[in-house]
């Protein structure tokens, strides 16, 4: 049987909780109306309960934000805003998918999980070849984990119900553009 693992990539606070500094806005709307948290939720006790190994990914920076690329159209924003700090309740995963003490915390600095951070070696150490994944926004953090994980051989299933973009269009524009490189199934069947 295939060794496999379940992503959660960038369900943070700032991101996703209607108090955040995103979820008050489009991608919160969003988040809201597909019911993500309690979805997301249902899919990590479910991954948990299948003993598939659940970790976290969280773009997280500084409070200084140091590792924030000023010219970025992305991460310059989230430098001037102030948001994401590692340490803070922005940067924290959204208390109803908390981490257990024994599931990786990956803090990356950059749209893909892969890039400058630990997550391959500990894949490959742990003999993981399933990715499951999901999360926010579809159009970056979830896009770039395929994107990567397909070039470094991993199997790719994205829990399409368990994602959110800014709009349902740009949601669903991303997982078309990602079709070849991923399958796209429903949280009710993962994991089985």
């Amino acid at each position: 049987m295939m060794k496999s693992i379940y992503l959660v990539l960038d369900m943070q606070n700032d991101l996703v909780h209607p108090d955040g500094a995103s979820g008050k806005g489009p991608l919160g709307e969003q988040v809201r109306s597909r019911e993500l948290i309690a979805r997301t939720a249902a899919a990590i006790a479910k991954a948990r309960s299948k003993g598939i190994a659940v970790a976290f990914v969280r773009v997280a920076f500084s409070d200084d934000h140091r590792e924030a690329n000023p010219a970025s159209q992305v991460f310059g924003a989230i430098a001037r805003n102030g948001i994401l700090k590692k340490d803070a309740w922005g940067g924290a995963v959204h208390d109803e998918l908390a981490p257990l003490a024994n599931e990786w915390n990956i803090v990356k600095h950059r749209v893909s999980p892969f890039y400058g951070t630990s997550l391959e070696v500990l894949l490959r150490r742990e003999g993981i070849e399933r990715i499951y994944c999901s999360g926010v926004s579809t159009q970056a953090v979830v896009q770039a984990t395929v994107r990567d994980a397909h070039d470094r051989d991993f199997e790719v299933l994205v829990l399409e119900d368990c994602c959110a973009s800014p709009s349902a269009q740009e949601h669903e524009n991303s997982m078309a553009s990602i079709a070849r490189f991923c399958t796209s199934i429903d949280s009710a069947v993962a994991f089985d």
